[in-house]
């Protein structure tokens, strides 16, 4: 029995066979002048490029929209973590206008209670909170001067009128609220979230199929089962996300109650908000409540609510997460860190919020879209 010849080994991988046939159609049309290593290396060059010219023109646009952008994720997200409520109360046999009404509704009456009450709280304990930070600078000052090392008495009066001033002034405590065009964007993109959100929670399957239209085949069954993954990884991350921010908002913020740390309940909003930003959101609004607690209660009580916040993190490190989230984000730490990192420069807070959830959902479309879970699934992709 004679071995095969190299070409017909060549040819029975179907990659090789694939490429083989690509440039000898290439060929017969006349576009192909070399056929080695180095061209086909070039022509992936170009068309790499040509993919990041078209992403970076793609996000500067964004950005320009970010107005319309920005609330429409937000929607899109919490539509993706709502809509198990509205497919349960569908279950109970609400109807879908009001199934869909009651949800909204929900959501819209929890926020805007949240908002006012952190600005209720705010306007209410802000004075005590400047009155306690001037007396412990003062306290501080003292100390500094009878300190072993020499300090100009003038520049700690000059230092502590300035915190003062800042502190007791009405710019320290609404000085971006103030600005009537930074009122009128937020308000413009909370009703337009508003409403995006709202037809997202009814209309969701019939604009998704829109979507899938100029699909046909195996592209659009795979279509379908990458938006059909992407929401239940994000409305899992979120969900999971916020059962953990929430078991930590009132941990946290039950302590400062406890300790009467002034503004206890807007530092449990940031704790609960810091809660969506992996790795180090938990750990900064750990460390603004104990700052709060020193300039006002001192240091004894800063340590204490610093322990408090390591004892949260620890629990919600070894416990919550492991148990809540599973594995709903199984995305490497270093991608997390280099989305949160991308997401915090593009767009400040929000795109720090945004980034990681936005990661996993690509991740997932992406392992669908190359991998091979298509094959493992065809009945969930068909249609």
């Amino acid at each position: 029995m004679t071995p095969p010849e190299p070409a017909a080994i060549l040819a029975s991988t179907p990659d090789q066979a694939r490429r083989r046939e690509h440039h000898a159609a290439q060929e017969r049309k006349g576009q192909v002048h070399w056929t080695d290593s180095l061209s086909w290396a070039g022509e992936r060059a170009r068309q790499i490029l040509l993919l990041l010219v078209l992403a970076a023109v793609l996000v500067y646009a964004l950005l320009k929209v970010t107005l319309v952008v920005i609330p429409v994720l937000l929607a899109l997200i919490l539509a993706a973590a709502t809509t198990p409520l509205v497919r349960w109360l569908r279950h109970r046999g609400w109807r879908e206008t009001p199934a869909t009404t009651a949800t909204f509704l929900a959501l819209i009456a929890v926020f805007a209670g949240v908002v006012a009450g952190v600005v209720l709280t705010i306007r209410s304990e802000w004075s005590t909170l400047a009155e306690r930070a001037s007396r412990r600078f003062d306290e501080l000052a003292a100390v500094l001067q009878d300190g072993p090392l020499p300090v100009d008495e003038a520049s700690l009066e000059n230092l502590g009128t300035a915190a003062r001033d800042f502190a007791t002034s009405s710019a320290a405590g609404g000085r971006a609220t103030d600005s009537l065009f930074v009122a009128t964007e937020l308000l413009t993109g909370f009703i337009l979230m508003a409403v995006v959100l709202f037809f997202l929670l009814k209309d969701g399957r019939r604009i998704w199929a829109f979507c899938l239209i100029p699909f046909r085949g195996r592209q659009r069954a795979k279509m379908r089962l990458a938006g059909m993954a992407g929401i239940d990884v994000l409305g899992g991350y979120v969900r999971g996300t916020a059962i953990v921010a929430l078991v930590d908002a009132v941990l946290i913020g039950a302590a400062l109650f406890v300790l009467q740390v002034p503004l206890a309940a807007p530092l449990a909003v940031v704790v609960f908000v810091g809660a969506f930003i992996p790795l180090i959101g938990a750990t900064a609004a750990g460390v603004l409540a104990a700052i709060v607690a020193l300039v006002a209660n001192g240091p004894v009580v800063a340590l204490v609510v610093a322990a408090v916040v390591v004892l949260v993190n620890q629990l919600e490190g070894n416990l919550l997460q492991p148990v809540v989230m599973g594995k709903t984000l199984s995305v490497h730490p270093l991608v997390i860190l280099l989305a949160l990192t991308a997401g915090t420069v593009l767009a400040g807070i929000i795109g720090a919020i945004l980034s990681v959830p936005l990661a996993a959902v690509a991740w997932a479309i992406a392992k669908i879209w190359i991998g091979d879970r298509f094959g493992a699934h065809p009945a969930g992709a068909g249609g």
